[in-house]
């Protein structure tokens, strides 16, 4: 890509022009667009004393009607989006910056994905090029040229079969893997023998959400699965079991160890500690607090102990050393501690205490405990001896985002990644002992980072709470109030906005666009009671921290309404609705993705959508039902409102956010819109909620969705130049 240099004069004009193409393109449009016909059902609703109708209730169950006006908006939007000039010279940009190393590919959330040591061997996951999906990889040393474990790329002939999870026995001669066909949360369980490669015959299905635990012997290991339901699959609306699977042996004969009858809604999982004595039962529901039962597999007979069960705060197990279970938890510590507890006499004795800066992640390596802090939502590593003294801290490249150091008790060695929003994720080894760090893996990209840079702002919402922002943006940017400008956020669920590297933001940066990250309450940036304060009743602090953060860069000039767009996905698409019915002139254009919209039945899914009531609270409580109607995207929508050119995305395999939310959404939007301003939904198929989609289908979908924003915020196309 050339780069040129312009007068200011000329910039200007520039603009202006691209502003005028793509506003009159997309106003005669748009002006043509005519929606395929929603049906509207008579149904009304009954909520403490509160009717509410809910016209696209038949929208819920599958059906002709149903595939009919699915089909008819993907007519509807795949050819406007084609249109686009801008979307073919995307797409392709958007391979270029696809075509790169990534190490540990696809699990920037999971400390378990960096590279790990087991039975003396080391295995990861990379995804080279342009393969649409990661391989697992084995290697006897680090040196040595490494072998194919398992390549999803060869599961499917589209590539969207994938590696949903693995685990790696402690003597590793297997792997147990699971695959997801489609994109969907249900998964298969294999496993397959390292030397040889092949497969056992062993199958584990009726899963999601679980993974396998190890038997010190690899004779064995624990997982969870839901019963079967009438037609002979799993059953999500019903709560998993802990079951013990002995390899060559078939599913039907799995050993029933675990399960919660007393309260249906609590899902037990169960871990193995590495010297084989504990099985630590993780017993979970929601996403505050969680439950710790233990059995000594040293007794057989041995009934299991409830030694953390008063659901006081979220318990994270690290390991065992010696008589001592290592716990991570936010009991007693909103910001989080690190404590051991004896379960033959469970009084938590504190190791790590909670400190200013929130413990996002910690781990037991090599007779150390690694904590990773969040400070201001940027990470910092220290490291402590197992009696709670501080060893130290593990430099870092930058102001950025850490993962890794999966736990090991019994290891001296162990692995992290790095990453920020202009440094595509890296791999490093560090060894504990000796306190050395080495880089493992470090990818090159098509990418030049050099004209742009990360600034972290601070704003204040509505109640003057102080909010960061993440704000990446070429470094001579002039701040005149016209520039392209893209802010995301997400606020819940205790999850944590960090700095991390995409080819979606590199393409996004080149074409002139300023990306910008809230860090809303509700996630987990500051601790406990920052989440807190954007759940159940207080989830509107979430919509007035986002819309805060809109108005801060208007009047700071980045930016101006005309030119700027909002996106979020999942939750984060719940935030981008509701924000969207709330102040519809404030935002230039909408991406909401996969998003929560009907919040008055979100919990009808699936027992695990009941499971977001710790944030949404439901419909039940009278007080958290007139708070989710307050905000509930399809109950806010208006007719006679000019709502900003929108794009829905949402996928048919989505068994998470199950896609009728965002049908009913795009329903209703297109039926309340009064301006010309288009209300598209792009509709996936052969995809679920994101996970395991390969480099293909986001590469088609990131083109659409940033050809879209391109059209509607005036973007005249790459701006590598500098102004004179």
């Amino acid at each position: 890509m050339q780069c040129h240099v312009i007068s200011g004069l000329a910039l200007a004009l520039l603009v202006a022009g691209s502003n005028m193409m793509a506003d009159n393109g997309a106003a005669a449009a748009t002006q043509s667009l005519q929606y395929p016909p929603a049906m509207r059902g008579p149904v009304v609703d009954e909520y403490h004393g509160t009717k509410v109708t809910d016209p696209y209730r038949w929208m819920e169950t599958p059906g002709p009607e149903l595939n009919a006006w699915v089909a008819a908006q993907n007519r509807l939007s795949q050819p406007y989006l084609d249109a686009i000039p801008a979307r073919e010279q995307l797409r392709a940009r958007l391979t270029e910056l696809w075509d790169y190393e990534q190490y540990g590919y696809g699990w920037l959330d999971d400390k378990a994905r960096v590279p790990v040591r087991r039975g003396g061997r080391y295995f990861y996951v990379e995804k080279n090029g342009r393969q649409n999906l990661g391989v697992l990889y084995w290697t006897p040393a680090l040196d040595a040229p490494p072998r194919v474990l398992v390549d999803p790329n060869t599961l499917s002939t589209d590539a969207t079969a994938s590696l949903a999870d693995y685990s790696i026995s402690r003597d590793g001669r297997y792997v147990a893997y699971a695959v997801s066909d489609g994109g969907t949360d249900w998964d298969t369980w294999h496993v397959r023998e390292v030397d040889s490669g092949h497969d056992l015959p062993d199958l584990i299905g009726d899963t999601k959400f679980t993974g396998v635990s190890w038997t010190p012997d690899a004779s064995a290991f624990y997982y969870s699965r839901y019963p079967k339901g009438a037609d002979g699959h799993g059953d999500d609306q019903r709560q998993v079991s802990v079951y013990r699977h002995r390899l060559g042996t078939a599913q039907e004969a799995d050993e029933f160890v675990y399960s919660t009858p007393e309260n249906p809604r609590h899902d037990p999982y169960g871990l193995v500690s590495e010297d084989g004595r504990w099985l630590v039962l993780v017993v979970t529901y929601g996403y505050d607090s969680n439950a710790i039962h233990v059995r000594d597999l040293s007794k057989p007979d041995a009934p299991a102990a409830r030694i953390l069960d008063k659901w006081d705060g979220i318990y994270d197990f690290l390991g065992a050393v010696g008589d001592r279970l290592y716990f991570k938890t936010t009991q007693g510590a909103p910001r989080g501690r690190v404590i051991a507890i004896d379960p033959s006499s469970p009084v938590p004795v504190e190791i790590v205490p909670e400190a200013q800066a929130t413990i996002s992640q910690a781990s037991l390596v090599g007779g150390h405990v690694i904590v990773n802090y969040l400070e201001d939502a940027r990470s910092r590593i220290v490291v402590y001896r197992m009696d709670g003294s501080r060893r130290g801290e593990v430099r870092l490249p930058g102001l950025g985002t850490v993962i890794g150091f999966p736990d090991a008790p019994g290891e001296t060695e162990t692995f992290f990644a790095y990453t920020d929003y202009l440094t595509p994720l890296a791999l490093y080894r560090y060894d504990v002992a000796n306190d050395e760090v080495q880089p493992f893996r470090r990818p090159r990209v098509s990418f030049d980072p050099g004209p742009y840079l990360t600034e972290q702002v601070f704003y204040a919402s509505k109640d003057g709470t102080r909010i960061p922002m993440f704000i990446t943006r070429r470094r001579d940017t002039v701040l005149n109030g016209d520039n392209p400008t893209l802010l995301y956020g997400y606020g819940g669920f205790d999850v944590s906005l960090t700095p991390a590297y995409t080819p979606v933001i590199a393409a996004w940066l080149e074409r002139g666009g300023i990306y910008a990250v809230a860090n809303l309450r509700g996630g987990g940036e500051y601790g406990a009671a920052w989440h807190e304060s954007g759940t159940r009743t207080k989830k509107q602090n979430v919509f007035d921290d986002f819309i805060a953060g809109a108005e801060w860069l208007i009047a700071k000039r980045y930016t101006s309404t005309p030119r700027l767009a909002i996106h979020g996905r999942s939750n984060g698409g719940l935030l981008v609705g509701a924000v969207l019915a709330q102040r519809p002139e404030l935002f230039g254009a909408a991406l909401p993705g996969v998003g929560v919209m009907d919040m008055l039945r979100y919990h009808t899914a699936s027992a695990n959508a009941y499971g977001w009531s710790s944030d949404y609270g439901t419909v039940e409580d009278a007080d958290q039902f007139r708070a989710l109607l307050s905000y509930s995207p399809v109950h806010n929508l208006r007719p006679g409102r000019c709502y900003p050119p929108t794009l829905v995305t949402t996928a048919d395999h989505d068994d998470r956010v199950v896609p009728w939310h965002s049908f009913k959404f795009t329903a209703a939007l297109q039926q309340a819109q009064s301006c010309p301003n288009p209300v598209l939904v792009s509709i996936e198929t052969r995809a679920g909620h994101g996970a395991g989609k390969p480099a293909w289908m986001q590469i088609e979908d990131w083109a659409n969705q940033w050809a879209f924003l391109s059209r509607h915020l005036g973007m005249a196309g790459p701006q590598c130049f500098r102004v004179s």
